[in-house]
C-alpha cells in the first residue's frame, strides 16, 4: 500500500471473516485495470470466505462495472423467475430490490427459492445512503451449523414455495418476463414448476426446491432456501390479518410449507430468523465499493435506509439441482 488509509468497520460473529478488504495498490487505481493482478486473491477468497469487498478503487460508471462482473469470465445473467420488483441497468446489471426505504429485507441466497441460481453475485454502491441502507451478509455454511438439528432434519427433504401472482405482489408478466401463457407453461414445464391458472387471468404456481444445498467446488453444506421470506409470518401481524380475512390461507401472494404440504408454524421461523441474526455482519456502503460474493456461500440483505441510495447488482455462473427433479 502506498498513502492509502482504508476506512473499514464491520458488525459480526468474532468467528467470521466476511468480507476479506482488498484495497487498491494506490490511491484511484482503476479496479478494472487491477483484476489480473487480483483475479487469483478474489478467487480464492471469495471460496474461502464467502465474499471480497473492494473499497478505494475507481468505478467511474456502472458500465465499469459490468465490464469488470463480465470479466470473471461468464455471461452475467438476466433476472429469471423474479420475487421481488427491479429495473434493468442494463448488461445483466440490475438495480437492487426496490422495496420502500423504510423496509428491511432478510437475509437471503439469491434466487434460493428456485431450483436454478447465480453462483456469483457483485453489488455496486454508486450512491452511499446518508443514513442505514447497508448490505448485510453472513456465512450460509456458519447459519446451517448453527441451526438447530431438529429444525435442519425437518427442512432437510426441502422446501414447497406457493405463489399466487396478482394484485397483491409482482404480476407473472414481470416475474416471467412475457405475457404468453405458453411462455410461461414451457418455462414451468422446464423448471418443474406445477401450475394453474385461474379467474381474471390469475395464476398459481408450486414447486419443491431445496432448503439445504451441497457447494459444488468446496462440497461444504449450507443453508440455502427463502423459506422465511415467502413464510406468511414474513408480512407485518395487520397486514397478514387483512389478507387472511381477505384472500384465505390458500390465496395467499405467497406462502411456504414443509415438503409433504403441511404447514409450517411461526415458532420455527422465529428460530431461524434468530439463527441469521447471530451471524449477520454489517458494515457501511462507501461510494465506489464493490462487493463480490458466492451466492451458496454467503447471504446477503438490506437495511432500511433514509435519503438517496443506488446500489446495483449483477450475476453470473447458473448452477441448479433440477437433474435431480
Amino acid at each position: 500500500m502506498n498513502d492509502l488509509s482504508i476506512r473499514f468497520t464491520r458488525r459480526g460473529p468474532a468467528a467470521s471473516e466476511l468480507p476479506v478488504l482488498i484495497e487498491p495498490d494506490f490511491a484511484g487505481e482503476p479496479l478494472q485495470a487491477a483484476l489480473p493482478r487480483l483475479r487469483g486473491r478474489i478467487e480464492r477468497e471469495v471460496r474461502r470466505v464467502g465474499g471480497v469487498l473492494l473499497r478505494g478503487f475507481a468505478v467511474p460508471t456502472v458500465e465499469h462495472f459490468r465490464q469488470f462482473a463480465a470479466d470473471f469470465g461468464h455471461p452475467l445473467l438476466s433476472y429469471e423467475f423474479g420475487s421481488t420488483p427491479r429495473s434493468a441497468v442494463g448488461g445483466g446489471v440490475y438495480t437492487s430490490t426496490e422495496y420502500p426505504a423504510h423496509q428491511h429485507i432478510p437475509l437471503h441466497n439469491e434466487q434460493a427459492y428456485t431450483r436454478e441460481w447465480p453462483m456469483k453475485i457483485w453489488f455496486h454502491c454508486v450512491t452511499a445512503a446518508p443514513e442505514g441502507g447497508e448490505t448485510p451478509i453472513a456465512d450460509s455454511r456458519a447459519i446451517h451449523r448453527r441451526m438447530p438439528e431438529a429444525i435442519r432434519r425437518r427442512f432437510e427433504p426441502g422446501v414447497l414455495y406457493v405463489r399466487n401472482y396478482g394484485d397483491f405482489d409482482v404480476p407473472w408478466q414481470q416475474v416471467f418476463n412475457t405475457g404468453d401463457r405458453a411462455e410461461v407453461e414451457a418455462y414451468c414445464r422446464r423448471a418443474g414448476i406445477r401450475w394453474a391458472w385461474g379467474e381474471d387471468d390469475a395464476l398459481r404456481t408450486t414447486q419443491l426446491c431445496q432448503a439445504i444445498e451441497t457447494h459444488p467446488v468446496t462440497g461444504e453444506t449450507v443453508w440455502f432456501n427463502q423459506a422465511h421470506l415467502f413464510h406468511v409470518s414474513n408480512l407485518q401481524a395487520e397486514v397478514r390479518e387483512s389478507l387472511e380475512e381477505l384472500l384465505g390461507l390458500d390465496n395467499l401472494p405467497r406462502n411456504t410449507y414443509f415438503a409433504d404440504g403441511s404447514a409450517i408454524p411461526d415458532e420455527v421461523f422465529a428460530e431461524v430468523r434468530r439463527v441469521l441474526d447471530e451471524e449477520t455482519v454489517s458494515f457501511r456502503w462507501e461510494e465506489g465499493d464493490v462487493l463480490m460474493l458466492d451466492n451458496m456461500l454467503a447471504a446477503h440483505a438490506r437495511a432500511p435506509f433514509q435519503g438517496p441510495r443506488k446500489v446495483v447488482v449483477a450475476m453470473a455462473e447458473p448452477h441448479g439441482n433440477l437433474h435431480r427433479a
